[in-house]
């Protein structure tokens, strides 16, 4: 497994890792994407440490806080050979102090998630999404106590705008705080936008890209293309209210590739959309999921590889999709000057 520095910090974390949304399988959306239980993850958690695996990315919100307590019990007797990266801010209850990154919220969401996984540090905490309603002052001084206490390693974000980022990274460089170190992104063949202003602000300020849904929310499996509609039992007929939108031709288009690659490769399709994402500027860390070991053994086969320049080629151009307002210079744009 190839270790990658996370950032401009001096944390080592691995070119994949797993993320355990798939443990406890509670509610809508969780249940629709796996049941694992405790017997389950600490066996896929085996095969990922065999492998070199060694950073586990969940969530509070996962399962209501099953999938943190699962992964705990996974790890017990060897926190020392892990990495835990955990995600707070969305909602967890119904009251006025139950989301949000408030400094109230984020104490108590931090021992809560210490509580569930049995240890007593995180190496990564992420705010899961922006909330405008506490001052990034406030924010970043949170951070620093809960890093000061050894409550926390490194702080980082989730799906989170640009110029929020980029405001956080100044207000922590004006008052001596630590800055942030890693954003975790939606990044896929099907899904460029990161590319737009996300990836060069990263690149700028040190902030590695920890990838999630790399394969377009399951549809870059192999199993849907051009007359292959989505099959019976695909998680997609009970989640994709929840997935980023994507064009029908341009998911085609990239299937149509990535199956020509997988031709001359003997490489699985998913193998193949995750090896490109490992070739892309300030990608940290790729997240891999899987509901089986089956699916975790195909996905850990995307290392060890590489795409030859004409196939990554191929994919970018397959993938290409004009950017939004104003990063295409207006000469070079297909609708006419207004």
């Amino acid at each position: 497994m190839e270790y990658r520095q996370l950032g401009s910090s001096g944390l080592r974390v691995p070119a994949l890792s797993f993320g355990t949304g798939t443990f406890g399988g509670q509610g809508p959306l969780f249940s629709a994407w796996g049941q694992s239980d405790a017997a389950e993850a600490r066996r896929l958690v085996d095969i990922c440490l065999d492998a070199g695996v060694t950073l586990f990315d969940t969530a509070d919100v996962y399962s209501g806080g099953a999938s943190e307590e699962i992964l705990g019990d996974a790890i017990r007797g060897r926190r020392d050979s892990v990495l835990i990266s955990t995600k707070t801010g969305l909602p967890m209850g119904d009251g006025p102090q139950d989301w949000g990154a408030s400094r109230a919220r984020l104490l108590r969401a931090v021992d809560d998630s210490l509580r569930r996984l049995g240890t007593d540090y995180i190496d990564l905490l992420q705010l899961h999404a922006f909330d405008a309603s506490t001052p990034v002052e406030e924010l970043i001084g949170t951070l620093d106590l809960l890093i000061a206490a050894g409550k926390v390693r490194y702080a980082g974000v989730s799906n989170y705008p640009g110029w929020q980022l980029m405001k956080a990274q100044a207000v922590a460089d004006r008052q001596g705080k630590p800055r942030l170190v890693a954003h975790q992104v939606y990044y896929s063949l099907i899904g460029r936008a990161y590319e737009a202003d996300l990836m060069p602000l990263g690149a700028d300020q040190g902030v590695g890209a920890l990838v999630w849904s790399p394969l377009g929310w399951g549809r870059l499996t192999g199993r849907i293309g051009r007359g292959r509609p989505i099959p019976e039992g695909s998680r997609l007929h009970e989640t994709e209210q929840f997935a980023p939108p994507v064009e029908t031709e341009l998911l085609y288009r990239v299937v149509d590739a990535l199956d020509e690659i997988a031709a001359e490769t003997g490489k699985t399709v998913p193998q193949i959309a995750i090896n490109w994402l490992l070739r892309r500027p300030t990608v940290a860390s790729v997240i891999i999921g899987a509901r089986n070991e089956e699916q975790l053994r195909q996905n850990l086969g995307a290392v060890g590889w590489a795409l030859t320049p004409e196939q990554v080629a191929a994919l970018d151009a397959a993938s290409d999709v004009l950017p939004p307002y104003p990063h295409t210079p207006i000469a070079s744009r297909r609708a006419s000057p207004a």
